[in-house]
């Protein structure tokens, strides 16, 4: 485009900025430091939209685990109850063929185990977990550590 409105260029001489002419659109030219305090307000607000917005998508989204949550508490006690039924049912069973004291030490001691060898499965797991943020607690003090004696 040659002429006076090139955009981002210069006037011609002679000319002037502001309007196109007789029976033209009016058309003003802003300023860099418009362009720029324009270009800041619409990257703010559409920084506090997209906060807002993702604000909106956690409380749903921690309104839906909640209620997966509750549902699975629930499960685990429903869970729970059919083991204890599960285990007066085997204690009754066994209690007919061999006598309800040595089918209910029986079905106890069976449980225990069970409960020991989960515990010390669950304890080597636990083992196994780093400590929270080790990568980043690892950084930040080599971060530190540089911060205090910089190398150019």
């Amino acid at each position: 485009m040659s002429g006076a409105h090139a955009s981002g260029g210069s006037t011609a001489p002679g000319t002037t900025t502001g309007t196109t002419g007789a029976g033209g659109e009016g058309r003003s030219e802003r300023s860099l430091g418009e362009i720029v305090g324009s270009i800041t307000t619409e990257l703010s607000t559409l920084v506090r939209q997209e906060i807002a917005l993702a604000k909106t998508e956690l409380r749903q989204d921690a309104k839906t685990a909640g209620k997966g949550a509750g549902m699975l508490a629930g499960a685990g006690v429903a869970g729970h109850l059919f083991l204890i039924a599960l285990t007066g049912l085997v204690v009754i069973a066994l209690g007919d063929l061999i006598g309800y004291g040595w089918a209910a030490l029986i079905v106890t001691v069976v449980w225990g185990v069970v409960a020991a060898v989960l515990a010390k499965a669950g304890q080597k797991a636990l083992k196994a977990v780093p400590p929270p943020l080790e990568k980043t607690t690892l950084t930040l003090k080599e971060d530190a550590q540089w911060a205090k004696h910089p190398t150019t």
